[in-house]
């Protein structure tokens, strides 16, 4: 792959939270001790006032406001789009009503911080497994949990794989990118729904897509941001990305999930950890007036 195309590789690569060293996630505060989340924040702020950052994510999307003016054009939806790689992060980046919970500032890293489902399980839904699911270095998944699922889209000819790098082609190293955001809560039963089917991709009008359409809810919240990730705690991501999110939660089979992590196409084995959500209206996109 030629310079140009691993540079935008590594900017974007927190994106799809791939399964990558510390060293691949630069911050700010690399070179001292991880603040806490406020300060992060604060250092955030600084880093990237009067420098030209677009609006940046995850954010809360019951919040409309913002004041970033660094407008660009939104993506086409995802019909028109090939889904690149799909991977998830414990606990939702964003925030909303259905996912408000949250976890707590976490290790200075993006691990077990972020947002919660709001709502309420059974006994039964909260069964612990006998074996480990989605095991990485920070843990494993339990019933109860909370994950955030990116469905990343590129407009460049490419078909579904592993990190970032499937969204990207030798002829298009720049392609407008749109991510489908939905948040699952893991319970065990094996009548919710089946991760598997969420994540199966076939083809369809030429394009790879997700097959199962379920989840495209008529409320979705679509808005101008960027890429994620803790690597970008405490500066700005310069990479602009079309996320549509939707509100609501959806119980998924825990089960179904270990087996996901066991194998699937994007050679993802466990969760990432999430960014801090972004507070500061300057850089925030306005939502609902986009072109």
């Amino acid at each position: 792959m030629q310079t140009k195309t691993k540079c935008y590789l590594a900017g974007i690569l927190s994106l799809v939270g791939c399964a990558a060293s510390a060293a691949d996630f630069p911050s700010a505060g690399s070179d001292h001790h991880l603040s806490t989340v406020a300060e992060q924040r604060e250092h955030l702020a600084q880093s990237t006032r009067g420098k030209g950052f677009g609006p940046q994510s995850p954010r809360d999307i019951d919040r409309k406001g913002g004041s970033n003016a660094d407008v660009f054009s939104m993506a086409p939806p995802i019909a028109q789009m090939n889904l690149c790689n799909i991977h998830f992060h414990k606990n939702a980046e964003h925030k909303g009503e259905a996912f408000g919970d949250y976890a707590g500032d976490g290790d200075g890293h993006g691990n077990e911080s972020g947002y919660r489902f709001s709502g309420h399980l059974t006994r039964a839904e909260l069964t612990p497994l006998a074996q480990p699911v989605c095991a990485g270095e920070h843990g494993a998944l339990v019933p109860g949990d909370t994950i955030e699922v990116h469905y990343v889209y590129s407009t460049a000819t490419v078909r579904p794989g592993p990190t970032l790098n499937s969204c990207l082609s030798e002829s298009v190293s720049n392609p407008q990118l749109r991510v489908d955001a939905q948040v699952f809560v893991l319970v065990n039963d094996r009548n919710a729904m089946d991760f598997g089917a969420v994540t199966r991709v076939g083809q369809k009008g030429g394009y790879f897509q997700a097959s199962d359409t379920a989840l495209q809810a008529s409320d979705m919240v679509e808005y101008e941001g960027s890429t994620t990730g803790p690597g970008y705690n405490e500066k700005g991501s310069p990479y602009q990305v079309t996320w549509q999110v939707n509100p609501h939660v959806t119980k998924v089979d825990i089960a179904t999930v270990g087996r996901w992590c066991e194998k699937n196409e994007f050679e993802e084995h466990h969760a990432h950890g999430v960014r801090n959500l972004i507070e500061n209206p300057a850089l925030l996109s306005p939502i609902g007036t986009q072109g």
